[in-house]
């Protein structure tokens, strides 16, 4: 192997690590979108496999409703309100996922209250204990076959809202969720038509009509009631039809979005990182004089931008690739969705394709190609692992995931190229193979023996100076709390004497006498 193939693969090596860095770094931003994406696949199918709960109604079985053709207008945005209770349910539930919001908004069809005659929907706690005065009715109305353009949606809406038809709703002081484009409009529509009672009440109060008076004032009380309850429900009529009329294409959009925003945070963490990683590298070459300045900014640069485009990519279809995984029919499939697998996957297409561009170009020969694809694939998957415990060990977004995923692939990456060898090295001779099982097994005395030597100086060294490391740290611990200084440093000390060290000073006054001296020191 010459020179440039050893560079090449080293830089290999190094993307390769910098990727695993990347989807460790993405594991929290994809498991809280993934977790969010999942809500639309389960508002499609209808079924929540991971809780094993089933929906009465899903937006695929909603658009199998039989439409009669001659009323297929009215048929159809009847249907569609089914689906915006569904899609809303699905959509707040992934914010409320993305924002670590425990409670969660259900259809009251879903929880055993079926045709409840006041509330569509209603919000749980995280023990599935219904919020009080979270019911919420959802009413899609007020559109019009005669009316394309929908500009008097809003009118009509208010006008069913002020009916009689719906005062049991008003009696009940319930939430009315409207669509979120006539929102606006009907509160808009409610104020114009409460300027207008005002001045008709002014005119019945002046001409002394009492009766006239009171039904003005109901009138009034009634739109503005209904301003107060009136809620905007996160999709729109035209969303709703469409979830109706087509499933699929509205959940995939849904999915689509989340992934967008979650390529979007992933992107920032592996800006940081590729930037981090470039910044040294290239510093470093210019030192060396092996680059130029302005080919070290220009490298920063690109890399940067390189390493938030794997994040984007890494965060966008880790999300929606976990979301799907989470709600699979397999049980072995829904387990893998907690790991870092999702992510992983996608940092492993990106350096499998660079390996294989690599060996299409002619610059490594086959055995060496299936070797790097090998490696890559075991260190990626390694790194899955390590990303869920660094992110258990280190608690703090991107820290721990970068860090567990990194040393996951750097530790298996290197079992991978000692089993590999240890394959190839099958194929020698006897006398090389003695050779090999010798030093083998002096390298497993001499890790023996190193394990000996710590177990003699924890049991020897440390542990008998636990109680100095006690009451040190107590003293510290106290020191701080009352502000003594002294006291602090005389604790200190105590560590440093017992380790045989000389302490550089004994209290603030020998600190402040050292510190004005013209003697130099060192701590």
């Amino acid at each position: 192997m010459d020179d440039k193939d050893k560079d090449s693969q080293g830089q290999d090596g190094l993307d390769g690590l910098l990727n695993a860095g990347i989807a460790g770094a993405s594991y929290e931003t994809v498991q809280r979108f993934g977790s969010a994406a999942k809500q639309h696949y389960v508002a499609y199918s209808g079924e929540d496999r991971e809780l094993g709960t089933q929906l009465k109604k899903g937006l695929k079985s909603i658009s199998l409703h039989k439409v009669n053709p001659e009323e297929r207008y009215k048929n159809i945005h009847q249907q569609a309100g089914f689906s915006a209770e569904v899609k809303d349910v699905a959509r707040t539930n992934a914010e409320k996922i993305i924002a670590g919001d425990t409670s969660r908004k259900v259809r009251t069809d879903d929880i055993g209250r079926v045709n409840d005659p006041l509330y569509d929907t209603v919000t749980v706690d995280a023990n599935g204990d219904v919020i009080k005065g979270s019911g919420t009715q959802v009413k899609f109305i007020g559109a019009s076959e005669n009316d394309p353009s929908g500009a008097g949606n809003a009118s009509r809406a208010l006008d069913s809202l002020q009916s009689k038809k719906f005062a049991k709703y008003l009696d009940a002081d319930a939430k009315i969720e409207v669509p979120s484009d006539q929102y606006d409009k009907i509160l808009q529509e409610a104020d114009s038509r409460i300027e207008d009672l005002q001045k008709q009440l002014e005119n019945r109060k002046n001409a002394g009509d009492t009766e006239e008076v009171k039904k003005l004032q109901e009138r009034i009380a009634k739109l503005k009631k209904i301003k107060t309850n009136l809620r905007k429900s996160s999709v729109s009529q035209e969303e709703a039809v469409y979830a109706r009329e087509h499933p699929e294409l509205s959940t995939a959009k849904d999915i689509a979005k989340l992934s967008h925003r979650a390529g979007l945070e992933t992107a920032k963490s592996a800006a940081v990182i590729g930037g981090s990683v470039s910044i040294v590298k290239n510093c470093v070459a210019l030192v060396k004089g092996d680059i130029e300045p302005e080919d070290a900014i220009v490298n920063v640069a690109k890399e940067t931008g390189t390493a938030a485009a794997i994040g984007y990519g890494t965060g966008y279809a880790g999300a929606a690739l976990k979301g799907a995984m989470q709600n699979a029919k397999s049980a072995y499939v829904r387990t893998l969705a907690k790991t870092n697998l999702p992510a992983t996957v996608v940092a492993v297409a990106v350096s499998a394709t660079k390996i294989l561009t690599r060996f299409f170009k002619g610059e490594i020969d086959g055995v060496q190609c299936l070797e790097d694809l090998g490696q890559e694939g075991a260190g990626m998957l390694s790194s899955a692992m390590f990303s869920v415990i660094g992110q258990a060990l280190i608690p703090i977004p991107v820290v721990g995931g970068l860090v567990g995923g990194m040393v996951g692939y750097a530790f298996s990456s290197a079992c991978y190229g000692v089993l590999t060898e240890s394959l190839k090295n099958a194929k020698l001779a006897r006398e090389e193979r003695e050779r090999v099982e010798k030093a083998c097994s002096e390298h497993i005395a001499m890790i023996r023996q190193y394990r000996e030597n710590m177990e003699a100086i924890i049991s020897q060294y440390l542990v008998g100076s636990m109680d100095v490391f006690r009451e040190a740290f107590f003293g510290i611990k106290n020191a701080l709390a009352i502000g003594d200084v002294d006291w602090f440093i005389d604790s200190a000390n105590g560590i440093t004497e017992q380790f045989g060290g000389t302490v550089p000073f004994t209290d603030m006054n020998d600190f402040d006498c050292k510190m004005l001296s013209q003697t130099a020191f060192k701590l």
